[in-house]
């Protein structure tokens, strides 16, 4: 086996940690790749035998990579492109690459890191979630260890007390869902503003674009106006395990809503309609609702 190959086959055996930490970091499974893929063309141009630790090596390369990727929007006033319902997919029976799947991040908690600093979430998203000592986080957000330190204390207080708001009351959660699909069926353009946060953002997979919707909508005036007086046969469910809605035709959910809910404000909706994310997803919406939506869609002329 030549070196490159001999690379070649570490990198891969790196390769499902280097895509967690930049899906962590970035929050698109799109930039995660380009990051990770930028790692690799780094190392195939690096001599390393001076390299003690090949895998703390990569790690720092990538982080410093998503780093450089989340300044860079912050320039452009961007976010990321929240692809948060996917984990990174690992192939393979590994179970520490099962475990990187598992402990995927979730809606809430992307939400929350998208209003951390860069280095505020470089710090938390390794150290807190990587265990990469903070010499080493100082070393890559290009401060002190103390502040490094700091950084991820900072961030941490923010992501603990945001997920724990958002998480802790289910009757809540489907109060909240409920006044939306009803504020959005009766046309209550002021119902529906007053369960969106300000900075609301509702995003819509690719297939749900080809069904007619909107790929990005930010804003809670213009949510509010894309949902009023439509959502009609849309009903709260259960996916996997957490109150979401869902449009049912045919006894088959089509749509799912995702709600992000944070301190009993809608902060983020994901439309999902892709064929192979619904298979994936345990959707739980009782008979008699989705009789009653056959009876509605039969009215209306859908489907």
């Amino acid at each position: 086996m030549d070196e490159r190959d001999w690379l070649a086959e570490q990198f891969e055996s790196q390769r499902a940690r280097l895509t967690a930490v930049a899906h962590r970091v970035l929050g698109s499974r799109a930039e995660a790749d380009d990051a990770v893929q930028e790692a690799w063309l780094r190392l195939s141009r690096t001599d390393v035998a001076d390299v003690a630790n090949l895998g703390g090596w990569l790690t720092t390369v990538v982080a410093r990579v998503s780093l450089d990727l989340l300044r860079a929007r912050a320039s452009r006033r961007t976010e990321g492109l929240h692809e948060h319902t996917v984990a990174p997919r690992v192939d393979g029976d590994d179970p520490e690459q099962q475990a990187l799947v598992a402990d995927a991040v979730g809606p809430a908690l992307l939400v929350v890191l998208d209003t951390l600093g860069p280095a505020e979430r470089v710090a938390f998203v390794l150290h807190d979630m990587f265990s990469v000592p903070f010499d080493e986080v100082a070393r890559i957000v290009g401060r002190s260890p103390a502040a490094a330190r700091q950084l991820a204390s900072r961030a941490r207080r923010r992501v603990h007390g945001a997920t724990s708001i958002a998480d802790a009351d289910g009757p809540r959660r489907r109060a909240v869902v409920e006044a939306f699909l009803a504020a959005s069926r009766d046309g209550d353009f002021g119902a529906l503003l007053a369960v969106l946060d300000p900075h609301v953002v509702l995003r819509a997979d690719a297939a749900a674009v080809r069904m007619g919707a909107t790929p990005e909508v930010r804003g809670a005036e213009a949510v509010a106006d894309t949902f009023a007086g439509r959502a009609r046969v849309a009903t709260p469910a259960r996916v996997d395990g957490t109150v979401n809605a869902v449009w049912a035709h045919g006894g088959r959910p089509r749509v799912v809503f995702g709600f992000t809910i944070v301190g009993g404000s809608v902060v983020g909706i994901d439309l999902i309609a892709d064929p192979d994310r619904l298979e994936s997803m345990h959707v739980s919406c009782s008979l008699m609702v989705t009789k009653i939506n056959q009876m509605v869609e039969k009215r209306l002329g859908v489907g």
